[in-house]
């Protein structure tokens, strides 16, 4: 696990793709807890845990998460007061995140700005949606998308590497929106099942590449997480002096 930023009250991490933050209940693979746990005992009880009926996961300093296939800057608290102190500043949003993506298609005359709210999907419980379609209360999400760089493949298909700034932080959001404007990132199994993969990536071509937020002593600390090889190796291909 490569650690980012460390002081007394936080532990900044680069996420790898592929592992899961906790527990859902039902799985018993490794997950992101079972490291911090192993080497950070004293970690152990803080912050809030998740309830699902009867079941109570443990999230020790979580406080926000990411999918088990987004990689990328993760904060988490070390101690109770920390994690209180930014929970606040997520509930408040003045900590700000960019994810870089690749997705399906061009997205031309950027900044574009995606106001649209997010409730369950009529059809799968698994998945939120945004637009018609909604099963029953929705919640405000905005996202902010600037292109980086559109680019055509050698199958002249059409992609563009963008960075996507949520201004609120709904489950599955920037893939929710991004499917809203019909630009789905690649390899979203998920919200973009019928397209193949594309651009070498198996997995979802998301990553939390920067993440700034305020410190107990009144600093602001912004901190970026270096790519994974496969967001590394078509940016070299596909994305001039980036």
């Amino acid at each position: 696990m490569e650690i980012l930023f460390e002081d007394n009250d936080v532990l900044l991490i680069n996420k790898p793709a592929g592992l899961m933050v906790h527990s859902d209940g039902r799985n018993t693979e490794p997950t992101l807890v079972d490291w911090i746990l192993e080497q950070y005992p004293s970690i152990a009880g803080i912050g809030e845990p998740l309830r699902r009926g009867d079941t109570a996961i443990d999230r020790p300093g979580i406080v926000h998460r990411l999918d088990r296939e987004t990689s990328g800057a993760l904060l988490l608290a070390k101690n109770q007061d920390s994690f209180l102190f930014f929970k606040s500043q997520f509930q408040n949003r003045t900590i700000q995140k960019k994810y870089h993506a690749f997705v399906w298609g061009h997205i031309n005359n950027s900044p574009v700005t995606i106001d649209v709210p997010i409730g369950r999907n009529k059809g799968d419980f698994r998945k939120w949606h945004a637009g018609r379609g909604v099963r029953g209360e929705t919640r405000e999400a905005i996202t902010i998308l600037q292109t980086l760089h559109n680019f055509v493949d050698e199958q002249g298909e059409q992609f563009s590497f963008i960075e996507a700034h949520p201004k609120t932080g709904r489950t599955h959001q920037i893939r929710v929106h991004l499917k809203y404007i019909q630009r789905p990132i690649v390899c979203d199994s998920l919200y973009n099942e019928s397209k193949p993969a594309a651009l070498g990536f198996t997995r979802l071509a998301l990553h939390a590449y920067q993440i700034t937020f305020t410190l107990s002593s009144g600093e602001q600390k912004t901190v970026t997480a270096p790519y994974e090889p496969d967001f590394k190796a078509t940016i070299a291909k596909y994305v001039p002096a980036c």
